[in-house]
């Protein structure tokens, strides 16, 4: 695998899990509608900022396991497909059983300040454990041989904050339209199925290539 490559394999991913809706995509539409649009956009970069912050936490992490362990790291690497596996089959088993209703905006305090949107997206993402077991799963098996893990981390933590400040964009400019979409059973089912899917395929496919050479 090539930077190039994983840059772009990672891409395709990240942004697939960027659009799926959750509870970033819910606060960003939530402010939006409540408040105005800068607020939605304080809020969005708060989401970004924790997302930065998680990826960096992983690069980090994945650096110093490297250093110490090439077998550990492998190991990670494995333990993170299998998580993604877990996490796609989860994913398309939840589209199946959920019901034809439309997905709940969550029920949010608007924040009175820029600071305060900032800040309610920034805790929201940073307290959210699910986004640093994506980090850890999936930035290690993006990091090809050879390239500085750290800088390699960090770049892919950024090409993620940059997908979603893109999918975040589109919400707040569009957002009566987004919310008719984005909370529609049949929409939200088929991203769910796809995405869930895709993460299985490449679970597999980077589970193959994170096998210790014999």
């Amino acid at each position: 695998m090539t930077v190039t490559s994983a840059l772009w394999s990672f891409a395709l991913l990240a942004g697939l899990l960027t659009i799926i809706p959750g509870l970033d995509t819910a606060l960003v539409l939530r402010s939006s509608l409540t408040q105005s649009r800068s607020h939605a956009y304080a809020t969005a970069f708060g989401i970004c900022s924790g997302s930065f912050v998680w990826g960096a936490a992983a690069a980090v992490g994945a650096a110093a396991l490297l250093a110490a362990s090439e077998l550990a790291f492998t190991l990670l690497k494995l333990a993170g497909a299998a998580y993604m596996v877990y996490l796609g089959v989860t994913i398309i088993i939840s589209s199946i059983r959920r019901r034809a209703e439309a997905v709940a905006l969550p029920v949010v305090k608007p924040a009175r300040s820029y600071l305060a949107s900032f800040g309610k997206g920034a805790l929201t993402n940073l307290l959210n454990p699910k986004v640093g077991v994506f980090y850890i799963a999936l930035i290690p098996q993006f990091i090809p041989e050879g390239v500085f893990p750290l800088g390699m981390g960090l770049l892919l933590a950024l090409v993620h904050v940059v997908e979603s400040l893109v999918w975040f964009s589109a919400i707040i400019l569009a957002t009566q339209f987004a919310r008719r979409w984005l909370t529609s059973p049949k929409v939200v089912r088929w991203i769910d199925r796809v995405t869930g899917g895709i993460l299985i395929g490449f679970a597999a496919l980077l589970a193959i290539e994170s096998r210790p050479a014999v």
